[in-house]
C-alpha cells in the first residue's frame, strides 16, 4: 500500500495485531530484496508507521497488565513486589484493609493482597495467643476500622465519650499523674523545696469480650466499604457498648471495674438525699471534690434522673440551675458544669467528677473470625468478634457521689 504520511500508516496498522505488523514488515523486507527499482520514500513511510503502531500496541499491553493488578478500592498497584510494613504498622496499610475485608467476604485476593495478608498472620498469632481462638483463622481488624469503631462509640455519649482510651499490654502497671501544687514565686538565692510527684499506678487486667453475628451468604457480593460500615456499626453496638456499661457497673470479677464499684464510697466522698436533691446538695457535692479535679469536672446521671431530679431545680433566687445548650441539644449544664447522660447509671444517682480519670484498655484491638460451615444449613456466614478489654477508675479521689437514701 502507498501511504503519503507516517500518521496515515500508523492509523492503518494500529488496529492490527503485533503478529500482522511483523508479517507485513517481513513482506516489505522481501519486496526490497527482490525489486531494486522500488520507491524507497513510500517504503520508509510505511516502515515508520509500522514501528510506531507496534510500539503503541506493546505499551497498551503493558498498561492492561498493570490494570489487572490495580486495586480500585485503595488505588494501590500490586504488580511486582509489595513493600510490607513492619510490626503492627502492617494493620494500618490500605492493602491490608482491603485484604482483610475480602477474606471475610470470601472474595479472591490479588497476589499482592495475599502477600500482605500472609505477612500479617505472624503478628496476628502473637495477639491470638491471648484469645481462646484458632490463630490461623483469626484476623486483626485494620487500624483504620478500629479507630472508626472507637470514634463512633464516643459519639454514643455516656462515660465512654470522655474516658481515656489505652492500648497497653494487660497486667502492666501504668503511672497516672494527678494534679500537683502550683509553682512558687522565687526570691533570688532562696531555697525551694522539692515536691514528690503524686502518681497513681493502674494495672489493667485481661478480660475477654465476644460477639457472634451472622450474614446471608449473599453478603459476598457486598462492597468493601458497605461491609466495613456494617462491621463498624455491629462491633460498636456490642463490644464498645459492653465496655461502656463496664465503665459504670463493672464488678471487677471476670469483667472490668466500674466507677460505682471501683471507688470506696464513704462520708468523705458521698452523701444521700431523702426525697429529692436540693440546690444546697449540689453545691455541697461540688465542694466535696478535691482541688485540682474540678477543672474539667462534669455531672453524670441517667436520663430519668436528669429530668426528674435536676431539670426543675432552682437556686435561692428562684433561677433554674439546669441550662440547655442552645447550640448543641445534647450538652446541658448544671451550675455551669457539663452533664453527661449515661443510662447505665441507676436512678437517683448523681456523680460529679473528672471522668478523664476513668479509663478503658483495648491492648490487642479486635480479632475477627469467619466460619462458613457453622450455619451451612441456614445459608448464613457466622462472624465472631473478640476483644481483650478492661475498665477501671484511674484515680478514685476524682469522683464524688450523691444518691437517694
Amino acid at each position: 500500500m502507498n501511504f503519503k504520511t507516517v500518521a496515515e500508516a500508523f492509523n492503518y496498522y494500529r488496529t492490527k495485531t503485533i503478529q500482522e505488523i511483523e508479517a507485513r514488515a517481513k513482506a516489505i523486507e522481501s519486496e526490497i530484496a527482490g525489486n531494486p527499482n522500488l520507491e524507497m520514500a513510500s517504503v520508509n513511510i510505511e516502515l515508520d508507521g509500522l514501528r510506531e503502531a507496534k510500539l503503541n500496541l506493546e505499551e497498551r499491553g503493558k498498561a492492561q497488565e498493570k490494570l489487572k493488578d490495580w486495586n480500585p478500592i485503595t488505588g494501590a498497584s500490586f504488580a511486582g513486589t509489595v513493600e510490607i510494613p513492619k510490626g503492627d504498622d502492617i494493620y494500618s496499610a490500605k492493602e491490608y484493609r482491603t485484604a482483610f475485608f475480602k477474606n471475610l467476604l470470601g472474595q479472591e485476593l490479588l497476589e499482592g493482597e495475599k502477600a500482605i495478608f500472609e505477612a500479617a498472620k505472624a503478628q496476628t498469632e502473637k495477639r491470638a495467643n491471648v484469645f481462646n481462638t484458632q490463630a490461623n483463622a483469626a484476623s486483626v481488624i485494620p487500624t483504620h476500622t478500629l479507630n472508626e469503631i472507637i470514634s463512633k462509640a464516643r459519639t454514643m455519649g455516656g462515660l465512654i465519650s470522655v474516658a481515656r482510651n489505652f492500648a497497653i499490654p494487660a497486667n502492666l502497671s501504668v503511672p497516672i499523674g494527678t494534679p500537683s501544687t502550683k509553682a512558687q514565686w522565687h526570691a533570688e538565692g532562696a531555697a525551694v523545696e522539692t515536691e514528690k510527684a503524686d502518681v497513681s499506678n493502674v494495672k489493667f487486667s485481661a478480660y475477654e469480650l465476644i460477639k457472634i453475628f451472622s450474614l446471608s451468604v449473599s453478603s459476598k457480593r457486598m462492597s468493601i466499604d458497605a461491609f466495613e460500615s456494617y462491621l463498624v456499626t455491629e462491633l460498636t453496638h456490642c463490644i464498645m457498648a459492653a465496655i461502656e456499661e463496664s465503665l459504670v457497673n463493672g464488678t471487677g470479677t471476670g469483667q472490668g471495674t466500674g466507677v460505682l464499684s471501683g471507688v470506696t464510697w464513704d462520708t468523705s466522698n458521698s452523701f444521700t438525699f431523702t426525697a429529692a436533691p436540693a440546690y444546697a446538695d449540689l453545691t455541697k457535692l461540688i465542694g466535696m471534690l478535691k482541688r485540682g479535679y474540678n477543672n474539667g469536672a462534669s455531672f453524670a446521671v441517667n436520663n430519668a434522673t436528669l429530668y426528674n431530679r435536676l431539670y426543675g431545680l432552682v437556686d435561692a433566687n428562684n433561677r433554674p440551675i439546669f441550662i440547655q445548650n442552645a447550640q448543641t441539644d445534647n450538652v446541658a449544664y448544671v451550675l455551669g458544669k457539663p452533664v453527661i447522660v449515661d443510662d447505665y447509671l441507676p436512678d437517683d444517682t448523681i456523680l460529679f467528677g473528672n471522668f478523664s480519670y476513668m479509663g478503658y484498655n483495648l491492648p490487642d484491638g479486635v480479632l475477627v473470625e469467619v466460619s462458613r460451615e457453622s450455619s451451612f444449613t441456614k445459608g448464613l456466614v457466622d462472624y465472631r468478634g473478640l476483644a481483650i478489654a478492661d475498665t477501671k477508675p484511674l484515680v478514685t479521689e476524682a469522683f464524688v457521689k450523691l444518691s437517694k437514701k
